[in-house]
This record gives C-alpha cells, sequence and structure tokens, in this order.
C-alpha cells in the first residue's frame, strides 16, 4: 500500500487534525477504562523484602541516643614482625625491582629497589619483612645475610 503524498497545504493540515484527533481518543479511552492513579501504581517493601501494595505497620523501637558510640574502633596493638629469610630469585636493575622467594614457605614475594640494598643480587641470601601493598604482599627492609659471589 502506497502512502498518500499530500500536495496542498489544506490536505497537510486534515492529516495533522486527524493524527490530533486519533490521539486525543486514545487518551480518553485510557482514561475511561480505569488508569490507576498514583497511590494504586505505589508499592511498599517490609523489612524482609517483600513488596506489599499497602504500607505495613512495624513496632517502633526508640533508640537512645547517648546509647550510640561515634569513634573509631581500636586497632589492636600488633607485634613487630619477625624478619623472613629468603633468596633473592629474580632481579632487574634497570627497572628497579625483584623478587624474594621465602625460604620457609616458598612463596615469592615482590620488592622495589628502594627497599633493597644497592648491592643486591640475584642468589642473595637475605632477612625481610612483608607489608602489604597494593597488589598484594611485598617484601621490605631488605638486607643481606651472606652475598654470592659472581
Amino acid at each position: 500500500m502506497v502512502k498518500k503524498e499530500t500536495s496542498t497545504k489544506r490536505d497537510r493540515e486534515k492529516v495533522k487534525q486527524t493524527k490530533k484527533e486519533e490521539k486525543q481518543k486514545r487518551k480518553e479511552e485510557r482514561l475511561n477504562n480505569g488508569s490507576r492513579s498514583f497511590e494504586e501504581m505505589l508499592a511498599y517493601v517490609d523489612e524482609n523484602g517483600v513488596l506489599h501494595s499497602t504500607p505495613q505497620e512495624k513496632p517502633r523501637t526508640e533508640i537512645d541516643a547517648s546509647e550510640i558510640a561515634v569513634s573509631v574502633s581500636k586497632q589492636e596493638e600488633m607485634e613487630d614482625p619477625l624478619p623472613l629469610n629468603g633468596r633473592i630469585e629474580h632481579f632487574n636493575k634497570s627497572k628497579g625491582y625483584g623478587f624474594v622467594k621465602d625460604a620457609e614457605n616458598d612463596e615469592k614475594y615482590f620488592f622495589h629497589i628502594t627497599s633493597a640494598p644497592d648491592d643486591i643480587t640475584e642468589g642473595d641470601i637475605v632477612t625481610f619483612e612483608i607489608e602489604r601493598g597494593t597488589r598484594g604482599m611485598n617484601a621490605v627492609r631488605i638486607s643481606i645475610i651472606n652475598k654470592v659471589n659472581k
């Protein structure tokens, strides 16, 4: 079916008017067919997450504001971590990082050159401590116990 092309201004105005009237009729039909009010569309959620059409009454408990403690919780004092022993598995001096392998559990820890002595090389036996970094545990405060001669 081919859409009729209007050529005159009067024809275009008639089409526009009929569309406007159809839209108004549809709007009236929606209103007459029992459209719901805003209150009927509301849903209420109780403390268990169940939806209800009416607000649910729950017993209100009074809270004494003087019992509310607003502060930072006390942190337990941690003992200074014992230094761990390990061996330098990998070290790249030009990039400034390396990895220490723990002697006890064979875990590898990343370290940055700023937390190691200047003369550190691969194979050195070292003591170190671990701290949480942005991507995991890092070896810090590294000191050489036994230097490997190359």
